[in-house]
């Protein structure tokens, strides 16, 4: 246990729930809760969009996925930040300039079709309660990790926060709360890779990309929480408190090369040994780590797609969306989306210096397949003493952050339809649509994720949230943009659009997630299906709009105006 991650943890889960109750007392309408009645400053507002959009995956799983796969991975980070380029060109403003409280609310004022709302508010529900499921699981892995509490504490402690934060105040109250934690986060993430990077400039001995297979640099002692199927590449003697291929052993034992069971229990590997393989973890080795993979078609494929995926993904996360409705005007909007973009870039510049460094000094993860903690387990296996306690406990206050700071918005998104679309009649100043109402939908949008969380163990976090991204991609992004930008839009169009192109990308996630292994091209298309299901989502919008073209509004003309003409014209 470390007793500096759990004081940060509690401080940041302290800190948390004051900046709510603060927000608390100044929340008190509807549009309070759901947009902050439009009162959000751009610069504020940059703070807390960057606050809940650096998630689980920005914190933990680019750095995991870069230790695991190498340098193909900072596609990722590049995706994820590039994405607002595209919301700024396309949507920020329009989407201001709408009225609309949630995106259910913007397809129907745009298309007046009440079943397309329901549509609507069915994906940013999956979308929410899918991209929710990470978040609980990486707040599982980092209490665990820092404390040894068992994974269920973590997912639901934050699920009661964050719900308790979300009902007490909603958008009003979140909106402090994440502008903090991303300071915190990019202090938590900024100070102690500097500083283990000062440690790896004192040891001669380290190279960041070994060009052989991973080794143990020193007697290392592995604790294995559950059984892992591993492979030994050449005989070694370990010391062994557990069981192996089902029998209990105590003392020195020999794993022979081959695959082994081994676990629950603790082993002791010697200096100098190559780091057993968990079967199935698709780690590369030496100079191939340095190269990218895209020799193959189906390769090159999946970079294009996950580029697809997170561009385009930003503009259709509902978590991201409603935060532009807070701004004054469109102005607002943009300026927002600008400086959102430098507070991304300069955070995406350090997780990728984590995942070089753990191939180096935390190669056991490959054994255990935890890659995903190797920003937590860094500061132990560098540094000693006081200063390893100090950075492990920054470091893990900062991963707490993400995890309660995303986990906020995209609770509020989701409670926000609930509230509007499910509980209430679709009108936000009528019956369960009031602040009561809310209340409701914020506790049932964080149960539903949390019973999922509990089920849901060793998923990479950012491959999950990146298919989270591709449902977007291919749902919300065509009908933002072509609801915005095409008068021939019609509401037949947009609900064939998103139920065959995102309801597609949806049946990949569920296969990539739940269902059976796929080799070659299905593999492809499933893992990453967003440069097929995007197209589709697209050209099916515009062909049955096209057959449909007597169901364009009759006030399109207006809707257009509203949209896109400055808020100074307007009156």
């Amino acid at each position: 246990m470390s007793p500096a991650g759990l004081v940060a943890v509690v401080a940041v889960t302290l800190a948390t729930i004051s900046l709510g109750l603060y927000g608390v007392r100044l929340a008190r309408t509807t549009s309070d809760f759901l947009v902050a009645s439009r009162a959000v400053s751009p610069t504020w507002n940059a703070a807390a969009i960057s606050g809940e959009y650096l998630s689980a995956a920005s914190f933990l799983g680019i750095a995991g996925l870069v230790m695991k796969n190498g340098v193909d991975m900072l596609w990722y980070p590049v995706g994820f930040a590039a994405g607002y380029l595209a919301l700024l060109l396309f949507v920020a403003a329009p989407l201001r300039r709408s009225g609309a409280y949630t995106l259910p609310d913007f397809a129907e004022a745009r298309l007046g079709s009440p079943r397309l709302r329901a549509l609507t508010t069915a994906f940013v529900v999956f979308i929410g309660w899918f991209y929710l499921v990470p978040q609980l699981q990486g707040a599982g892995l980092t209490l665990g990790t820092v404390t040894g509490a068992p994974y269920w504490v973590g997912a639901v402690g934050v699920a009661i926060v964050v719900t308790a934060n979300v009902a007490g105040g909603g958008m009003r109250s979140i909106t402090f709360v994440q502008a903090f934690q991303y300071w915190l986060k990019l202090t938590a993430i900024a100070f102690p890779v500097a500083v283990l990077l000062l440690a790896w400039q004192a040891d001669q001995r380290a190279e960041l990309a070994p060009p052989s297979v991973p080794e143990f640099r020193a007697s290392t002692d592995v604790d294995v929480r559950a059984p892992v199927r591993v492979e030994v590449s050449e005989p070694v003697t370990v010391q062994l408190d557990g069981a192996l291929d089902g029998v209990e052993r105590d003392g020195p034992t020999t794993l022979t090369a081959g695959e082994h069971e081994i676990g629950p229990g603790t082993v002791t590997f010697p200096a100098g040994a190559a780091v057993p393989h968990l079967v199935g973890l698709a780690a590369r080795d030496g100079a191939a780590w340095l190269a990218p993979s895209t020799t193959g078609e189906t390769e090159l494929f999946g970079v294009y797609s996950l580029i697809l995926a997170t561009f385009l993904g930003t503009m259709g996360l509902p978590h991201v969306l409603v935060r532009f409705y807070t701004n004054p005007d469109g102005a607002a909007a943009r300026r927002t989306t600008l400086v959102v973009l430098g507070l991304l870039g300069t955070f995406y510049l350090f997780p990728a210096l984590y995942g070089a460094l753990g191939r180096v000094y935390t190669p056991e993860l490959f054994m255990t397949g935890n890659t995903d903690a190797v920003v937590l387990v860094l500061p132990g296996a560098m540094l000693d003493g006081f200063a390893a306690s100090l950075v492990g406990g920054l470091v893990a206050a900062g991963a707490f952050a993400a995890f309660l700071s995303t986990a906020s918005g995209l609770l509020v998104s989701v409670a926000g339809v609930l509230a509007t679309d499910v509980i209430g009649t679709g009108d936000v100043g009528r019956g369960a649509g009031s602040v009561t109402g809310f209340r409701w939908a914020a506790v049932l949008a964080g149960a539903v994720p949390t019973v999922l969380a509990l089920q849901l163990h060793g998923l990479d976090v950012s491959q999950v949230v990146g298919l989270a991204f591709a449902v977007a991609a291919s749902s919300f992004c065509p009908l933002l943009v072509l609801g915005i930008w095409w008068r021939g839009l019609t509401d037949a169009g947009a609900a064939a659009g998103l139920l065959v192109g995102g309801g597609a990308a949806a049946v990949a996630v569920l296969l990539a997630v739940a269902g059976p292994e796929f080799t070659g091209w299905p593999a492809a298309l499933v893992a990453q299906p967003a440069a097929w299901t995007v197209p589709l989502a697209f050209a099916v919008m515009v062909v049955v709009s096209v057959l449909t073209r007597r169901r364009v509004p009759h006030d399109v003309g207006a809707t257009m105006l509203r949209l896109h003409a400055p808020e100074s014209l307007r009156h």
